[in-house]
């Protein structure tokens, strides 16, 4: 065994491919240190626990599912970017399966709110960018936003029903799309 200190980076690809090959469940230190041919002591010096290293994990995994390409917040069509962020985080649940099932379930009682915190953060910028494109959507009817009905809380029912829609394992999410262009177009 390579007892070099191996990279924070790499601990973290072997620990994302673990949660991609076994399921997040799997991933532990002493797994992790085998994936990447190094002591168990070399991960602690990057994470003094499990909690940390699976936070660390489900971090990558978040960043990876919900990259956004660096015109995110340029895209014209509020539709065409709900569209590409569905598809983006279908296909990386499909690589991730039980992912956003077992993230919260993975943490003890303690780091459970930790877990919480790391999902929100993602949240959070993914529906910032998602009221961005709508702000910049020329297309939207002038009247379209009024009193209770805002842009933030549109956005908020349009992120709420991505995330039911792929918990649900639905294929598209065309119906979305359907009321989303009925409402604002």
């Amino acid at each position: 065994m390579n007892t070099v200190v191996t990279s924070k980076e790499a601990i973290l690809s072997a620990s994302r491919k673990i949660a991609t090959e076994q399921g997040l469940q799997a991933v532990n230190i002493r797994d992790v240190a085998k994936e990447c041919n190094v002591a168990v002591g070399s991960i602690y010096n990057y994470f003094p626990s499990k909690a940390d290293l699976l936070a660390a994990t489900i971090e990558e995994v978040w960043k990876h599912i919900f990259h956004m390409p660096d015109n995110f917040h340029h895209m014209n069509s509020f539709v065409d970017c709900v569209s590409w962020i569905y598809e983006s985080v279908r296909v990386g649940t499909e690589e991730y399966p039980t992912f956003f099932n077992i993230h919260s379930i993975s943490f003890t009682s303690g780091d459970k709110e930790r877990g919480r915190q790391i999902m929100n953060r993602y949240f959070k910028h993914i529906e910032s960018g998602l009221l961005s494109v709508l702000k910049n959507d020329n297309n939207i009817r002038k009247n379209a936003f009024q009193g209770e009905f805002s842009q933030e809380k549109f956005v908020d029912f349009v992120f709420s029903n991505i995330i039911t829609s792929l918990m649900k394992n639905e294929k598209s999410c065309n119906m979305l799309i359907e009321i989303i262009s009925r409402c604002i177009y």
